[in-house]
Parts: structure tokens; sequence; C-alpha cells
């Protein structure tokens, strides 16, 4: 008899694998999505490039190889943590799809999350490859963070902003219990209002005034992209990078609080629209 552990975890492996391969066809949606994040790059790099063309310049506590570091590191950390598919659950509740999956023996959240790792594994492959091909043409100066610990804290930050993302997300994509034409809308002004100008994924956050950086830090946007960078880049102490790491896992819990309510509360007044 197979271990009910394994079962499960070879359910999820299944959605993994037929997930990563849907990836394939929608394939005009994510060659435009890894072309936008190009040309992102190519605007920011060729922007503080030009502010650090004389030798030696700091601005904002930057030179121009950690800036130019940080431009590069918004290709890998956007793949790993903005890249993700939990933005079709709003089409799941408005057209009343959400029903079959009620009755399957898999947990949506987990279903959800499973499909978003597969996302970015797809994401992070062309990143990988993105980078290398831009550093061949742009040849900038490179930051090699070499501190385990550092390295370490970076790595646990990418995790908690991943979570912290995801939940975002799928909050924010369960406005269609209650209003099924609001899905796009709420999903927009997420990903492209908030997200875009406060995670630092434009631009470093602590070129903003003190006062503006010190309501952000109080919010989950900055510790999606900018604190993440931050820690590789050695711009935190060990108290501030503790507090950050603290900060992101209670961001993490309060969601999954918040995510767990408006799904039961959800489910209530779900109608099944479209079925």
């Amino acid at each position: 008899m197979k271990n009910p552990v394994l079962k499960r975890l070879s359910r999820y492996f299944a959605v993994f694998k037929i997930s990563f391969h849907q990836e394939f066809a929608y394939r005009v949606s994510f060659i435009m999505w890894r072309v936008r994040n190009i040309f992102q790059i190519f605007i920011v790099f060729f922007l503080w490039d030009t502010v650090f063309s004389t030798q030696g310049r700091v601005i904002f506590g930057y030179d121009r190889t950690r800036m130019l570091t940080y431009v590069f590191g918004l290709i890998i950390v956007r793949a790993f943590v903005l890249s993700s598919r939990a933005a079709d659950v709003a089409g799941h509740v408005a057209r009343g799809e959400l029903s079959d999956y009620l009755i399957r023996p898999i947990d949506y959240f987990k279903y959800w999350f499973t499909r978003d790792l597969s996302s970015k594994f797809l994401n992070i492959s062309f990143a990988s490859v993105e980078t290398l091909v831009l550093y061949l043409i742009l040849r900038p100066p490179f930051f090699i963070q070499t501190s385990p610990f550092s390295i370490v804290s970076f790595i646990l930050s990418i995790v908690l902003a991943m979570l912290i993302f995801f939940m975002l997300l799928f909050i924010v994509n369960s406005v269609p219990f209650w209003a099924p034409e609001m899905g796009w809308g709420s999903h927009f002004l997420l990903t492209v209002i908030f997200v875009e100008f406060l995670s630092g994924a434009l631009f470093p956050l602590d070129v903003l005034p003190i006062a503006f950086q010190n309501i952000l830090s109080f919010t989950p946007f900055p510790y999606l992209i900018f604190f993440p960078l931050q820690i590789y880049l050695g711009k935190v102490g060990t108290a501030i990078l503790i507090k950050g790491i603290l900060v992101s896992a209670a961001w993490v819990f309060i969601l999954w609080l918040v995510m767990k309510s408006v799904w039961n509360k959800g489910l209530k007044a779900y109608q099944a629209y479209g079925r």
C-alpha cells in the first residue's frame, strides 16, 4: 500500500508537471512577460549607468557597482517572487470553475502554490539565461556577496517574499466571490500600482524620503524585492536584517490568517456563477 504522505506529494508533483507544460500553451503571454522584464531592466540599467558615469560617484549610499548589481538582481529576484499563477484564482471564482476543485482530494491553497512554484521554476530558468546574455552584452561591474550569513539571510528573505506575494495575490483575487467583474481591476491595482512602485522593482526605495521609507517598512511591499537585494548588497546591519526578517515572517503569518478568513467567508458567498 502506498504511503499516504507520498501519495499526497505525488498529486502535487503531478500538478507541478501539468502546470509547467501549460505555461507553454500560452507562449505569447509568457514571452511578452519576459520581454517586458528585459526592456524594463534595459531602461533602468541605462538610467543608472548614466547617473554613475562619473568615476567614484556615490549616491544614496550606492556606488556604480552596487547600483548596477541591484538592477541585474531585479531579474533574478522578480523571477522568484513576482512570477505567479495565483492571479488565475479570480477566473476560477468568477466563472464558477472553483466548484470542480472543491470536490477534489486536494488542498486548494497548496494546489495554487504548487502552480506558482512551477511558474517560478520556468521563469528563473529563462531569467538566468537572460542575465547571462545581458551581462555579456553590457559588461556591468558586479558586487559578489561572500558572507555565508548574508547569503543564507538573502535566501530566507526570498522564501518569505514568495509566500507574502502568493498570499497577497490570493487575497486580492478572491474579490470575485463578492464582485465577479472586479477580479482584473483588483489584480491590476495590486501588481502594477502597489507592487511595482512600492516593492523596489523599479528603483531602490532608499532614494525616497526617510519619512516615506519608515511608513513603507510597516507594509509588506518592501520585503518583496528591495529588502532581499539590500541583504545581498550588504547594505543592512545585523540588527536591521534580523528586524526585517521578523517583520517579513510576521506579514506571512498575518496574511495567512487574512487569506483563510477571506476564503472561508468567500465560500459562504460563492454562487458558482456560470455553472
